[in-house]
């Protein structure tokens, strides 16, 4: 990587003008990460791209989610959550404990580190699983291939 990308960025902070002398440097450092533009004449404003927006979305309605099912104290933690998340209803009561459990603290760590897609990524994970286990994948028996021929190598 050249000094001058990595310069660019590693940058978080513009000044407005050079929104307008520089924008493709100001555009490549947002796409990159959120950077902020500070303007003398009012607040600064933050210019992200739209998948990281996207992402603080997503992981702010997530957050409200958490938040309601941890001010519940009908149930078990697990319980609760499978009322927000229905799907959590395809795993076996261990899977939904294990589920619960795992989404509260990636949801915790993408909070603390401001990473959204940890979060997003374990709450799929799980997602997907209890799709997969809904359309009946996993409940047969795994045929493995036992080959003991040698392969010549290439």
């Amino acid at each position: 990587m050249s000094t001058a990308k990595a310069k660019r960025t590693a940058r978080t902070s513009f000044q407005s003008s050079e929104l307008s002398r520089s924008s493709a440097e100001v555009f490549a450092a947002a796409a990159d990460h959120p950077v902020h533009v500070t303007r003398r004449d009012g607040e600064s404003l933050v210019l992200m791209s739209e998948s990281a927006d996207a992402a603080r979305r997503s992981l702010l309605e997530l957050a409200a989610q958490l938040v309601a099912v941890s001010t519940s104290t009908e149930g078990t933690l697990a319980a609760r959550m499978s009322d927000r998340f229905p799907w959590m209803l395809a795993l076996s009561p261990a899977d939904q404990e294990a589920c619960a459990a795992d989404v509260l603290a990636a949801a915790r760590a993408s909070f603390a580190t401001n990473q959204p897609h940890l979060a997003m990524g374990e709450l799929t994970s799980w997602r997907e699983t209890a799709t997969a286990i809904a359309a009946g994948l996993g409940n047969q028996p795994t045929d493995w291939l036992v080959d003991t021929d040698a392969v010549e190598r290439p």
